[in-house]
């Protein structure tokens, strides 16, 4: 019942709060640009960050990517996510990228986050749910409290399976540009 809520808010271009693997997200559809707009706008993100994209699988990213042949986005390990940085597709508008030239993603193991990618069949913006420079909400009761009156959706449930944010790598080197943070 919830991930179709979730999924009507996000087709109606609204912004839900969600788990994912190890904190809570605040996202919207990549290509409902007043919604990137207004959910750089409610955490206070200087939009040269960009933003990572989710997706329940690697085929919920065609048009985002543009993998060299015969590459792939690794298949995500529950205990340790991990946000890829590839080549940007053509679907892909400079406000999700920010400065940067590649795009950063995820396949996602948290089912939550993955039903919601699936019942909307389309990858989702996922960035912590925080305010730029804060902490990160890691339970209910905090993300309710910051984020209640300024997202259109809270989606219930609990992060995991792993503990704090993905790390960053980028696929053509595998060089860790960001470790996971717990």
């Amino acid at each position: 019942m919830f991930v179709m809520r979730a999924a009507e808010v996000l087709l109606g271009g609204g912004i839900i709060a969600y788990p994912t693997e190890g904190v809570f997200g605040l996202g919207c559809l990549p290509d409902d640009l007043p919604a990137v707009v207004r959910l750089l706008h409610i955490k206070q993100r200087d939009a040269r960050k960009g933003l990572i994209l989710i997706a329940a699988n690697s085929e919920q990213l065609d048009g985002w990517v543009a993998l060299p042949e015969g590459r792939s986005i690794p298949e995500p390990d529950p205990t340790h996510p991990v946000t890829w940085i590839v080549p940007a597709g053509r679907r892909v508008a400079p406000i999700i990228r920010g400065e940067h030239e590649g795009l950063a993603v995820r396949i996602t193991s948290n089912p939550i986050a993955a039903a919601i990618c699936n019942a909307v069949d389309s990858p989702i913006v996922s960035t912590s749910a925080n305010l730029s420079g804060k902490p990160v909400a890691r339970n209910r009761i905090v993300l309710r409290r910051q984020f209640a009156q300024r997202v259109d959706y809270i989606v219930p449930g609990d992060c995991g399976p792993a503990s704090g944010a993905s790390e960053i790598r980028e696929l053509s080197s595998n060089k860790v540009l960001r470790p996971h943070r717990q």
